[in-house]
Formats: structure tokens, C-alpha cells, sequence
């Protein structure tokens, strides 16, 4: 397969679809936008059906032998797939600060990721289970691939979404159509061209297109799942699209999380850790704390603390290295300030670009937009309470169950409360922490299976069973 050397890319600057380990162009492009200046990034393909018909083929045609690897075979491949991530983690931060707007630093840490990632995902193994092995019969239950599989990425963390979504579904056997972001096709664009030099051709395939592509690959019928991380709307119109080919989904759709605080905490290393798990990345990570519920006890100590703190982080482009807080990423979530129905606790003035001021919303009703909806920005709502059993109730009065976090120096009780959220993930003492050891699914209206982790590969899967008469 050569040597990492051999993966070094040499501009970042142009751009194609995958097809069959084939660099195509398409006879339409357009630009994303970088968000930290609002000017136009390199152009990428507009790809057409008939384009999604010749990647479905190829992805057809190369799944039998991918299958049949084993799956340490397969393993290697991913495995030399993130060494060639780490020889580009230079050229992939910039272009991803370019169309993200992700600070220097935030950049950098989402390529280390993606590479963690596999590393750590490709240590699963899928084995047969043993049900009965008796002198008459032999009844063992085992997962095998579904066959071609295409991931639908958002634009907040382009390429970690994607990789959690390839890596799972080609360590179980699968091939891979990848969908970036009209926002963020670049990265995901130049991941493919760096797995043409790796994997067999038609393993993976990556398309860019418009809002139309979507659409052809859910309605496609030789595809046999769609993973999807997105917005709840679009999630419903990707499940209903989908039940036309009984294709098999995951859906990683919004979130609504809260943290509640107890009066305990200590507040100088609690503050911080709460603010950077709301606001990193801008806001704009599904699983980003949305709703403070603190105890009535230090509600005001922790309101002050945390204003204080907020006016340490930075806003700013995606070039410049003390930059804390970016862009958001596009111009739907860039609300000018004096549009807002509240005051900004922090401000900043560009002349271009999409940002919004870090802001902290001081104890809105419960039924109040803020509140109730998911926001995915640089907002986030501060509440008090007092009751414990009340708190409980208001915390779980949403539609959304991704994930919710309790802060308490007692860590039984906190434990306690936790595991009483409705939502797929809880955590005690910290927030947002992920890997690849473990699976992250939603309740409620956020989502529908899992992402990452064993049971991530189980559902890129059929079970099969084999019943064996022996006599």
C-alpha cells in the first residue's frame, strides 16, 4: 500500500468527486463561503443523479471482496487511512478553519480527532455468538454487512461526522458513499481524494452537490442505509424518503441539553468548564450544553462568574491564533445584534464575516423560544432552581434527549440524578466527553440509533443467524 510519504497531498486548493478511486469533475460548480470573511472558497463539483447511479455502482460492484476481508484486513486499511490524516493534519486544519471557521487551535484538535477515531475504532471486533452447540444442533448468531452504505454530514464538524460514520461501516464490511455539507464539501472532498490512494476502488466515494443530492441517495434503492446527522426536520424527511427502500437509518438529529448545577460546586473550576462545554465551537455542537438550571443558592455568584469568564474568550477569524471563539459557520445563524430581543453581554465589530457576541440569557420563562427550542449558537440560558423534583421535571420538558449533565461534589447523589434524564447521554461532573469506546444514541425526537462504538458497527449490520443440524 505504500508508505505514508507516498500520502502526502500536494495542494489544497482543487477539488473533485470520487468515484471509483476516479478524480471526476462535473460540468456545474459552485463555492461554499469562508465564514470569517465572507468571501468564496475554491470551487467544488455540483454532481447530478447520474453521477450518484455511477458512485452506487462502483460502491456495488467493490462490496463482495470488501466483505469478504477480514476483519483485521480491513483494519489495516483504516489504520493506514489515519496515518495519512496525521502526514496532511497541516493542510486539513487550515482548509478546515477556512470553511468552518474553527480557530487554529479548534481546527487542529477535529483533525487529531478523526485520527484518534480510528485508531480507536478499529480495535472492535464483531464475533459470532454461541446460542447452542449440542450433539444434535448448532445455533450461532452473527452480523453481517448491509452492503453499500452512505453517511449525510453536517456542516458544524464535517469531518469528524463523517469519519465516525465511514469507520464504522467499513470495519463491518461495508462500502461508503460520503455527503458532505453544502457548507463544508472542502475537507470531505480532499478526505476522498486521500482514500483513493488507499482503499480498493469503490470502497469509498465521495459526491458534493446541492440541496437536491440528498434526496437521490435516500431514494436511491441500491443503497442499503443512510446515516444522518442533522437537523430533526430534515431527519424526519430522510426517514420518511427512506421507508420507500426499507433502507436502514441512523439518525443523529438536535439537541437540547441541560446541566444542572447544585449549590456545592466549586464555582472557580466549575464555571469554566461549563461555558467552554456551551460555547465551544461557537455554539454549534449538537451535544453543546443549551440550559443551566443552578440552585437559587448561587444563582447570582454563578451568573457573575460566569459573564466575567465569557469576557475572556476572544471573538475572531479562523487565522488568527488567539482566536477562542470563531464565525458561526454560516449566514442563517448570523444574527446581527441589533436584531436580538435581549442585550449581548459581549460584543465584537468586524467588517466581515459571520459572529455573533458570546451571550448569556439571565432566567427566561421556561416556555420562552430560548428555552424550549434548540439554539445552536453563541446563546445560552442561564435558569434557577430550587426543588429537586421540580428541576427534574423542567429538565425533561422537551422533545429532545441527546444529552444532559449533573455538576455536584457529591458525586452519589449527582450520579442519582443523572440517570433519571431523558436523554441517551448523561454525564457527572463533566460534559461533551466522547470516543470511540463507547455508543451515543438520542431519545425523543433526537435521533434514532447509534454513533460510534461496537454497537455503531452492530448497525451497519444484519443479524444473521445459522442453525446447523449435525445429525
Amino acid at each position: 500500500m505504500g508508505s505514508v510519504a507516498d500520502y502526502k497531498l500536494e495542494d489544497f486548493q482543487t477539488f473533485y468527486n470520487l468515484i471509483n478511486n476516479e478524480l471526476t469533475t462535473t460540468t456545474r460548480t459552485r463555492h461554499a463561503t469562508n465564514p470569517s470573511t465572507n468571501t468564496p472558497l475554491p470551487a467544488v463539483p455540483v454532481s447530478t443523479s447520474e453521477d450518484v447511479d455511477r458512485a452506487v455502482a462502483a460502491a456495488q460492484a467493490a462490496f463482495p471482496a470488501w466483505r469478504d476481508l477480514t476483519q483485521n484486513d480491513r483494519a489495516a486499511y483504516l489504520l493506514r487511512f489515519a496515518d495519512a490524516i496525521q502526514a496532511n493534519k497541516e493542510g486539513f486544519a487550515k482548509l478546515l478553519g477556512e470553511e468552518t471557521g474553527k480557530p487554529p487551535q479548534s481546527a487542529a484538535v477535529e483533525v487529531w480527532l478523526i485520527e484518534d477515531h480510528i485508531r480507536g475504532t478499529v480495535v472492535h471486533r464483531l464475533t459470532e455468538e454461541v446460542i447452542e452447540d449440542t450433539d444434535e444442533k448448532r445455533f450461532i448468531l452473527r452480523h453481517v454487512p448491509l452492503g453499500v452504505g452512505a453517511g449525510i454530514i453536517p456542516w458544524n464538524f464535517p469531518m469528524t461526522l463523517g469519519v465516525v460514520k465511514l469507520c464504522s461501516a467499513l470495519l463491518a464490511g461495508n462500502t461508503f458513499i460520503w455527503k458532505p455539507s453544502p457548507y463544508t464539501p472542502n475537507t470531505a472532498l480532499k478526505l476522498g481524494e486521500l482514500g483513493a490512494r488507499i482503499f480498493p476502488a469503490g470502497v469509498l466515494n465521495v459526491l458534493s452537490g446541492e440541496e437536491d443530492l440528498g434526496p437521490w441517495l435516500t431514494a436511491h434503492p441500491g443503497i442499503a442505509k443512510i446515516s444522518f446527522t442533522g437537523s430533526v426536520a430534515t431527519g424526519k424527511k430522510v426517514m420518511q424518503a427512506c421507508a420507500a427502500t426499507l433502507k436502514r437509518v441512523t439518525l443523529e438529529l438536535g439537541g437540547n441539553d441541560a446541566a444542572i448545577v447544585y449549590p456545592d460546586v466549586d464555582l472557580a473550576t466549575v464555571v469554566p468548564k461549563i461555558v467552554f462545554n456551551a460555547l465551544v465551537n461557537s455554539g454549534q455542537v449538537c451535544i453543546a450544553i443549551k440550559r443551566v438550571y443552578v440552585h437559587e443558592q448561587i444563582y447570582d455568584a454563578f451568573l457573575a462568574a460566569m459573564m466575567a469568564f465569557v469576557q475572556t474568550m476572544k471573538v475572531g477569524p479562523s487565522d488568527d491564533p488567539t482566536t477562542v471563539l470563531g464565525p458561526v459557520q454560516n449566514s442563517m445563524h448570523a444574527i446581527p445584534a441589533d436584531k436580538l430581543s435581549f442585550k449581548p453581554d459581549a460584543t465584537t465589530k468586524t467588517d466581515a464575516g459571520f459572529f455573533l457576541p458570546p451571550t448569556i440569557i439571565d432566567n427566561p420563562p421556561d416556555d420562552s423560544q430560548i428555552v424550549a427550542d434548540e439554539q445552536f449558537g453563541l446563546i445560552v440560558s442561564l435558569l434557577k432552581w430550587s426543588d429537586e423534583e421540580d428541576v427534574l421535571r423542567r429538565v425533561n420538558a422537551t422533545l429532545f434527549g441527546l444529552g444532559g449533565s449533573v455538576w455536584s461534589k457529591d458525586v452519589q447523589r449527582a450520579e442519582k440524578m443523572a440517570r433519571r434524564m431523558e436523554a441517551g447521554t448523561v454525564w457527572v461532573n463533566t460534559h461533551l466527553e466522547c470516543g470511540a469506546n463507547g455508543s451515543y444514541a438520542g431519545h425523543k425526537n433526537s435521533g434514532i440509533g447509534a454513533e460510534c462504538g461496537l454497537l455503531s458497527i452492530k448497525e451497519w449490520c444484519n443479524l444473521q443467524g445459522v442453525y446447523v443440524r449435525k445429525d
